[in-house]
């Protein structure tokens, strides 16, 4: 091959970061290809630089998880293994893998399906420190892009017709993975900016909903641990009502009257999950939303009282008047 190679450095660790980050994007493929490029000879890539490329793609978008899990908990697992064809199934197995392995499951957590997406945030949300995720996942990283970009080194000879392809079509693959992955990370960076102000703006305190409580106002307590608690006999907060979040947040057909309070909370002190269904019930027009702040964990830290013997749905609506869909009444 001659020429310029359109495959660059910050291509490599682009493509990299956009799949540590769930895109849909071949890196695996451009490591490849990478790999045959720095072994034809003629100074199209550095071998090293293409490693270094990858490993910082790979630590950026880890360590972004990282810090999510740190500051969200649980919650950013959910979102994670959402994304799986059995959310519940995946959050139980990686967790049960991390428990055994801890950060030693980082090495080869990218060549496992399932376990390569939630091992960073896992990471961060069982509270391991900064310096021993960099790493074990620096270390994880160099070897699975190691074991791409080598094995285009060893097969350059079968990869010359892709490497032809790509530099023929390389500025419209450039385009059709940068833009749509510029609008994704904007796109989320925007709404976990919405999150964390809608987190500091609509908080309410263990003491102050202890206070309402006691006063036995127009108050209605969702617990949102149908998720966390894996169909287990949870304990919750006396009087609230235990409804799945995801079918909260799916529904259309909530309605709550204009002086009722609705108190949201989840196990995590981070309430990630609680955030996400008070930003829905707003956007239907239920104002009165307010989040427990530090979920469960911080109440029970205060000495406050928990029982397994929560309201139904069909009590509080029928004292409060408040209209929730089927798919929410069962969602206990």
């Amino acid at each position: 091959m001659t020429g310029a190679s359109p495959l660059t450095y910050s291509g490599i660790g682009l493509a990299v970061f956009g799949q540590q980050f769930c895109l849909p994007v071949p890196s695996m493929l451009l490591l490849m290809t990478a790999g045959a490029l720095a072994a034809d000879g003629q100074g199209h890539l550095r071998l090293s630089l293409v490693l270094l490329s990858g490993v910082a793609g790979c630590l950026a978008a880890d360590g972004f998880w990282f810090w999510l899990g740190r500051r969200w908990g649980s919650g950013i697992i959910r979102v994670v293994c959402s994304l799986t064809a059995d959310p519940r199934a995946s959050r139980e197995r990686s967790g049960k893998i991390f428990e055994r392995w801890g950060l030693k499951l980082l090495l080869v957590a990218k060549f496992i399906p399932g376990l390569d997406g939630v091992s960073p945030p896992l990471a961060g949300a069982e509270g391991a420190s900064t310096g021993a995720f960099l790493a074990y996942d620096t270390a994880g990283a160099l070897l699975w892009c190691g074991a791409y970009v080598l094995l285009g080194f060893i097969f350059y000879s079968r990869l010359v017709p892709m490497m032809h392809a790509i530099q023929r079509f390389g500025t419209f693959v450039v385009l059709l993975v940068g833009v749509p992955l510029a609008v994704y990370v904007l796109w989320r960076a925007l709404h976990l900016v919405r999150m964390i102000r809608h987190l500091r703006l609509r908080r309410i305190g263990p003491a102050l909903l202890q206070e309402k409580i006691d006063k036995s106002g127009r108050l209605a307590i969702f617990d949102l641990l149908h998720y966390e608690a894996h169909g287990l006999e949870v304990a919750g907060i006396p009087g609230s009502v235990r409804v799945d979040p995801t079918r909260f947040r799916t529904s259309t057909k909530v309605k709550v009257p204009e002086d009722v309070d609705i108190v949201l909370y989840c196990s995590s002190r981070n309430d990630f999950v609680s955030a996400r269904v008070a930003e829905t019930l707003e956007k239907r027009g239920v104002n009165n939303v307010w989040v427990l702040e530090g979920g469960l964990e911080a109440w029970e830290l205060e000495g406050r009282p928990v029982t397994t013997q929560l309201k139904t749905p069909e009590e509080v609506a029928s004292r409060l008047g408040i209209e929730l869909p089927p798919e929410v009444r069962r969602g206990r």
